[in-house]
């Protein structure tokens, strides 16, 4: 079987779109670092497995469909107070995991942008690393790299990316008629698409192999094509 693995060097469209993660921010009780790499890789699934994405006929259905034709380009931004409660006027799907919540909107032109995402910052995204995750007996687990230091909004981005691969390998091997993966993809959305994001050892991450790999182009915080985090269920 193949492996499902981002390709930085697949065509780009001339003008990019991305989807927008928003996190929500909270100076004075910040989220823990893991829980939003969670509720960003959560909100990306749950959004591409809503009927408004999923069916053909859907209001989302064309937007995510071009998208995802270039690269699965995903950009992180954080808000708090009212710029918080202006995103959920966009179309998309907020997900919690812990302290977090994260918004996926639904894809767009990275530029021009709507004024509610343009104010957001999107560098230096940093949330504390407090503890390690609270999610346990998930379906799908994400391993996050330990060969390169990844602020939140990037490391997010990444685990969206490595959800959504592995939600679509799944779609694809089910709909081939795969009885395992469809009893993999029915009870992850039964359980509402939660993930687990881990951070192994460098000998952990060298010796070990995952079904979903995402390789980043570089154009941000990384040098070169760099493989970022994986997918295993």
């Amino acid at each position: 079987m193949s492996q499902p693995v981002s390709r930085p060097e697949h065509p780009d469209h001339e003008n990019p779109w991305a989807m927008q993660l928003v996190i929500h921010r909270n100076k004075q009780d910040p989220a823990n670092h893991l829980d939003v790499l969670e509720a960003a890789g959560t909100a990306v699934v749950q959004l591409l497995d809503d009927p408004q994405a999923s069916d053909p006929r859907g209001a989302w259905a064309a937007a995510v469909a071009h998208w995802r034709a270039g690269w699965i380009r995903k950009v992180a931004r954080r808000a708090e107070n009212k710029r918080w409660d202006d995103v959920h006027n966009l179309d998309g799907i907020t997900a919690a995991s812990g302290s977090a919540q994260v918004r996926a909107l639904v894809p767009g032109p990275v530029d021009p942008l709507p004024a509610a995402i343009k104010k957001l910052q999107v560098r230096g995204t940093e949330l504390p690393r407090l503890r390690a995750s609270v999610q346990q007996h998930t379906v799908v687990s994400i391993e996050v790299t330990p060969h390169t230091e990844l602020t939140t909004g990037k490391a997010a981005a990444q685990v969206g990316h490595a959800a959504q691969l592995a939600y679509e390998h799944l779609v694809e091997q089910s709909h081939a008629g795969d009885d395992q993966a469809q009893q993999v993809l029915a009870a992850w959305r039964d359980d509402n698409f939660r993930i687990r994001v881990e951070e192994p050892s460098v000998s952990q991450w060298d010796a070990t192999d995952r079904p979903v790999r995402v390789m980043d182009a570089g154009l941000t915080e990384v040098c070169g094509v760099t493989e970022t985090a994986r997918a295993y269920w």
